[in-house]
């Protein structure tokens, strides 16, 4: 649902003098990720990925990035891809503090979106909405990321297999909750000491998972290009300025983490 008005500026009032303290960098995109960041983590390679999957629909996809606000991760795909777009219903997000609308970012609810797309990402569906049919009837490629602690519940499903897709690959990330939570216990919980901090890190958990989506026809020759892709992948030279708080918090590019229940490394492509 979209935000009240009152619960905007609340929270920016929250984000402001978190600021006013002088945090250490990059640590408000994980504790305030509505305003700086998203509220999945990625890398660069989650971006070369998405868009050589997207490359490999057609030369020029057509790419919209499905409830974008502010445009973050959209951002760094029009990098590589200019003529990206994105769709947000929640007007308020830029009215409420009068906060320029890109004109790549279109203002609408999903359910408006009618034309064909090569590639539809999903990186958030808000708990008890489900509008995978109007995303699944216009796309021929959905990548969708969804939080496994409880953004997909019963009613609100995050699989397209129903509308005719197949799931090519997958992998695993942390949400903005799990960096969040390592954060809080590093640096904003001074009565834990060394041990116990340690003793917590153990028990970290990663809760994104990336889906990839195609049409039968466009399954072969989107695993093909996403194999390349990975492949070639060098986290050395792929790399935005906040990786460094993942690596710091034990989130580093194909990790395993000590959690017995997180069985396969981060990052790590799982094939279907």
């Amino acid at each position: 649902m979209p935000f009240a008005i009152h619960e905007l500026h609340s929270a920016y009032r929250a984000y402001r003098q978190f600021l006013d303290c002088n945090p250490p960098l990059h640590h408000a995109r994980y504790i305030f990720p509505f305003f700086e960041g998203s509220y999945f983590a990625y890398r660069k390679v989650d971006v070369l990925r998405t868009v050589e999957i997207a490359k490999a629909i057609s030369a020029n996809p057509n790419y919209v990035d499905i409830g974008c606000g502010y445009g973050d991760f959209l951002d760094k795909v029009r990098q590589l891809l200019p003529n990206a777009r994105g769709i947000e219903k929640d007007a308020s997000i830029f009215y409420a503090f009068q906060i320029s609308k890109p004109d790549y970012i279109s203002l609408m609810p999903t359910e408006e979106l009618s034309e064909s797309v090569d590639i539809a990402f999903v990186g958030w569906m808000e708990p008890g909405q489900d509008f995978r049919r109007f995303v699944a009837k216009c796309a021929k490629c959905v990548i969708t990321t969804f939080d496994t602690g409880g953004q997909c519940g019963i009613n609100c499903a995050c699989e397209y297999e129903e509308f005719g897709f197949q799931r090519v690959a997958w992998w695993r990330t942390p949400s903005w909750i799990d960096v969040n939570g390592e954060l809080m216990n590093r640096y904003y919980t001074p009565s834990l000491d060394s041990g116990k901090k340690e003793q917590l890190a153990k028990l970290r958990t990663a809760h994104n998972l990336w889906y990839v989506y195609a049409k039968p026809q466009k399954v072969q020759s989107v695993k093909a290009a996403l194999k390349m892709q990975v492949e070639k992948e060098s986290p050395a030279d792929h790399r935005y300025n906040f990786e460094s708080v993942l690596d710091e918090c034990g989130y580093g590019y194909l990790q395993k983490l000590e959690n017995p229940a997180m069985l396969e490394p981060m990052w790590q492509v799982q094939w279907n």
